[in-house]
């Protein structure tokens, strides 16, 4: 049908038809279409998802998340997870490089079901960077890891010449215990979703320690090992259906990898994103939504309706996990979307982050 034929006749097929294939657009997985690597690329929104997929996926033809569940041949079941840190500065309010560099790793596997034992560390450090600096960092991630109770127990040190790094580079890696019988059931609609407190902390602690925006405000990293909290969120919701921190992206982008990698919708509701004032102060000044921003310190859960009380109840209980609250639930349409209820009774879509609004926060 030409425009001229749409105009003189009249539409020739619903309006709801329309809309169906333009969200069948919007939800299929971004495609790599850059010839050169950007910041965008390590900011977890579109353009990692198409990165991963058209380089990574492609090539060891397996799907990568944030952990993978191992099983040994004696049957029992293991976490395996790694991550890098880049973040600059090395050290802002609430943390450091070090700090990250653990409770990153830990996080992981505790969004895996396990619990975290053995670490990993590698460093890469360029020429001149101090020696009373990098030892700050390395106690930095003992007094995490003994706080954590997890153990540091091999690692790898690299030096590139000066100007090929900046400063220092950290990777670990992580091995957890699944407990025996634990298990994720499938997500259903009707489930709630959970956030273990207020978003937007690390990443914005993290943009205004860099001191280019000449703005002052009292916002700490959160920063912190979450696999306390999860463990009383287990112990009380053993239906717990899914976990994940909410690091690059935002609560946002994790949001739309759920409904992504279940097929259901998540409606969340405007009026109980729990964000800090100063926090959300910093955003409007900077033209950042929060739902963007990273934490390095809370986890989504989403959980069965019936267990949403005892959930709540038992991660309140936690210090970690006192300002946890319900921020949505799982819907069978629209389906792969997240939708925000706004204050004023309308909805929008939250679509996964694009461009890359806070380089290197992690």
């Amino acid at each position: 049908m030409t425009a001229a034929d749409y105009l003189s006749s009249g539409p020739g097929f619903a309006e709801g038809e329309v809309i169906e294939r333009i969200e069948a657009f919007r939800r299929r997985r971004p495609r790599l279409r850059d010839e050169i690597v950007t910041l965008a690329h390590g900011a977890g929104g579109k353009s990692s998802a198409a990165l991963v997929d058209a380089v990574f996926v492609e090539a060891f033809h397996n799907e990568l998340g944030d952990g993978a569940v191992l099983t040994t041949p004696s049957g029992e079941r293991l976490a395996f997870s790694t991550d890098s840190f880049v973040v600059q500065p090395l050290r802002f309010p609430g943390g450091s490089i070090g700090h990250l560099a653990v409770h990153g790793t830990v996080n992981d596997l505790a969004c895996s079901g396990a619990v975290p034992q053995w670490l990993s560390a590698a460093f890469v450090l360029e020429e001149g960077f101090g020696v009373a600096e990098l030892k700050e960092i390395v106690a930095d991630m003992a007094s995490a890891a003994a706080a954590a109770g997890v153990r540091i127990v091999t690692g790898d040190t690299k030096v590139v010449p000066r100007g090929a790094a900046d400063g220092l580079f950290v990777t670990t890696s992580g091995v957890g215990v699944i407990p025996a019988g634990r298990r994720f059931p499938a997500v259903r609609p009707g489930d709630r979703l959970i956030l273990s407190g207020t978003m937007g902390d690390h990443g914005m602690a993290v943009m205004l320690a860099r001191g280019d925006l000449a703005i002052e405000a009292d916002i700490a990293s959160d920063t912190a090992p979450v696999h306390g909290v999860v463990e009383a969120l287990l112990a009380a919701a053993p239906g717990t259906r899914w976990l994940r921190d909410p690091t690059r992206g935002g609560v946002g982008t994790v949001a739309n990898e759920l409904a992504q990698d279940t097929g259901l919708g998540v409606v969340l509701d405007e009026q109980s994103l729990p964000v800090r004032p100063v926090v959300n102060g910093a955003c409007e000044m900077l033209g950042i939504d929060p739902l963007y921003v990273a934490n390095e310190g809370k986890f989504l859960a989403v959980v069965a309706p019936e267990e949403a009380d005892a959930a709540l109840a038992a991660m309140r209980s936690h210090p970690l996990g006192a300002d946890s609250v319900v921020i949505g639930e799982i819907t069978a349409q629209p389906a792969s979307t997240v939708v925000l209820r706004t204050a004023f009774g309308g909805t929008r879509i939250v679509d996964m982050l694009v461009g890359d609004p806070l380089p290197r926060i992690c």
